[in-house]
């Protein structure tokens, strides 16, 4: 199996009254080649009349959001036309690209209602070859992601993007890029083969689970090395673990704000583009 480098523990970083910690970047990892970045906010209960997502309109260039909905619900709007509400057990992918401007808050009937909310969104680069492709965005339903039952029906995978036993992805991706949220019974088991040249995204959501050997409980992102392609992961008790992998771009990042680059000058390009209106207008 592939042994674990080091397993990281996720930093606490309230966002108001949004309960957030955040497994990468921390104190002790940057990257893992081309996830970039991970908040993760809640679990926790709002009560009726409520603010709910705080994150109000802003720009994003050359890099993807990927947003699991556990519980609860978001709104997106963008200046490239999307709009959607995903509800529990949806994704929403967002290809930056060459810039957009979007929002992400919650719909009018959770302000209202309130409830449960868990969301968590990722951050995956884009190299240098599509930094500004036309941005692009698609929100699916939970009943749209394809779910890989295991035979004892303890591991349900739910397969956000890349390939698995046969089945593919709910999402087309510009890179080859596996993605999928795993959901466990007390003792269920995840078995897949991963390229040695590929990085491997391991943040357990909730619950504790055994990693290659290696006991892992919730809020812990795990960093492997490469010298073995096989991974199993068995669910010590009820889990959600996020689990990806892809080949690393292995180019430079130039990270400030909310735009992603390979340098310095094209950051400033970014802001510069921003203030003269070129990432898109908004309007409520």
């Amino acid at each position: 199996m592939r042994s674990i480098k080091t397993i990281h523990i996720a930093e606490s970083r309230p966002i108001g009254d949004l309960k957030t910690v955040s497994p990468i970047p921390t104190a002790t990892i940057q990257q893992i080649d081309p996830f970039l970045f991970l908040n993760h906010h809640g679990p926790q209960v709002y009560p009726q009349i409520n603010h709910g997502l705080p994150f109000g309109p802003h720009p994003h260039r050359g890099m993807e959001t990927v947003t699991f909905i556990i519980q609860g619900d978001i709104a997106h709007k963008d200046s490239n036309g999307g709009e959607s509400v995903i509800n529990a057990g949806g994704v929403q992918w967002m290809t930056a690209g060459s810039g957009l401007i979007h929002a992400e808050v919650s719909s009018e009937k959770f302000l209202k209602d309130g409830g449960d909310l868990e969301i968590l969104q990722l951050w995956v680069n884009l190299p240098a070859k599509h930094k500004m492709t036309p941005p692009k965005y698609k929100g699916l339903q939970k009943d749209d992601i394809p779910l890989i039952l295991s035979e004892d029906e303890k591991t349900k995978v739910n397969l956000t993007a890349g390939e698995y036993l046969g089945v593919e992805g709910a999402f087309k991706t510009l890179n080859n890029i596996f993605l999928s949220t795993i959901e466990f019974q007390s003792g269920g088991l995840f078995n897949i083969d991963i390229p040695l040249e590929n990085n491997i995204f391991c943040y357990i959501i909730s619950g504790k689970v055994n990693v290659n050997g290696t006991s892992v409980p919730q809020f812990r992102l795990v960093e492997f090395n490469q010298d073995d392609e096989k991974v199993e992961i068995r669910a010590e008790e009820e889990s959600i673990v996020l689990f990806g992998h892809a080949e690393p771009f292995n180019e430079p990042v130039v990270a400030r704000g909310p735009f992603v680059m390979n340098t310095n000058e094209e950051i400033q390009e970014a802001y510069n583009d921003y203030y003269a209106g070129k990432l898109g207008s908004w309007s409520e």
